[in-house]
């Protein structure tokens, strides 16, 4: 009999895959590994991975550069816990023969309505009041109706289509923009297609929902934010790599902006002198939209899935 394949979980930190009754269908097939703190180098990623041959990389914050890929001569398959791959070097996957899967849109509804609570809470002033009541001081200022508003989706995959019916059940005007805007997919979505300068121009709400690429790094960038519509608002539950942060700062100290509601960040965690928590209307998250127990058995199911289509010679979810 063949030795069984490993499969490594290299940084489950925090828990993600750890105690999921979904592992027991990996461990009947596999010889399953799973570190749950994360490697504090790629030096330690490689001792880590070194002998696997299937990984499931639970945490995108654990990046796989393609010369760490270049090390593991092993592996011939990656799923990561979401829809996300930009944590991988997908150029040197192909190069190595390394198929990558994920998981696309099966939490789409867990992650649009923590967009959503994040639009409500930044437009009704939470955080802000929170803190003041909390420091004995009753600050009274004006909240953002939203309610005929117009809502602005960048990017229309599955979790935009879910935040822009979120928005019409709300009763906002909903706008949207991608890559590749069709007549069908504005009719399925009951949108109207516009461009982006004039999405910015004219939206209340900005809510992000695209991959992280090449395209989209900096999207929203100082020329993008000062075409947005005076006390306007962003909110951005898709990667932190989409927006330049320091215009983002610029804008929400300036006045320009009304607010921002972050899931997502260029560097997270997030530091301690990091100067967007010095910036009073902003609602921060870390990066926890889709953390529910339901949402996570979706994601540890939509792994394991994975692995085991892979292993069975029929991969699915194939981004490489």
């Amino acid at each position: 009999m063949p030795p069984q394949p490993r499969i490594v979980i290299p940084g489950d930190q925090p828990a993600q895959l750890q105690g999921s009754t979904h592992l027991d269908s990996l461990r009947s097939v596999a010889d399953v590994v799973l570190y749950d703190s994360r490697p504090d180098s790629d030096e330690e990623k490689i001792r880590r991975v070194a002998d696997a041959e299937l990984m499931i990389n639970s945490r995108g914050a654990v990046q796989w550069p393609g010369s760490v890929l270049k090390q593991l001569p092993k592996l011939r398959f990656i799923s990561v816990c979401g829809i996300g791959t930009d944590a991988i070097d997908l150029e040197v996957a192909r190069e190595q023969n390394i198929v990558v899967s994920n998981i696309p849109g099966m939490t789409a509804p867990v992650v649009a309505e923590h967009a959503f609570a994040l639009m409500l809470a930044t437009a009704k002033r939470m955080a802000f009041q929170t803190a003041e009541m909390k420091s004995g001081r009753w600050t009274r200022m004006d909240n953002i109706y939203l309610r005929g508003k117009t809502l602005g989706i960048v990017g229309t995959g599955p979790i935009g289509a879910a935040m822009a019916s979120l928005g019409r059940t709300l009763g906002m005007d909903v706008v949207a923009w991608t890559f590749h805007p069709t007549d069908q997919r504005a009719e399925e979505l009951g949108v109207r297609f516009v461009d982006l300068d004039t999405l910015l121009k004219t939206s209340d709400v900005v809510s992000l929902h695209l991959k992280l690429t090449d395209q989209s790094h900096h999207l929203m960038n100082h020329e993008k934010f000062s075409i947005m519509k005076p006390g306007s608002i962003l909110i951005n539950t898709a990667r932190g790599g989409i927006v330049n942060t320091d215009a983002l700062i610029e804008s929400l100290d300036s006045g320009h902006l009304a607010g921002a509601g972050l899931d997502v960040y260029d560097v997270e965690p997030l530091p301690a002198d990091h100067p967007l928590l010095q910036c009073q209307q902003v609602v921060l998250c870390p990066h926890n939209a889709d953390q529910t127990p339901e949402g996570n058995d979706i994601l540890n199911a939509g792994a394991v899935g994975n692995v085991l289509a892979f292993l069975e010679g029929e991969p699915r979810n194939v981004v490489t």
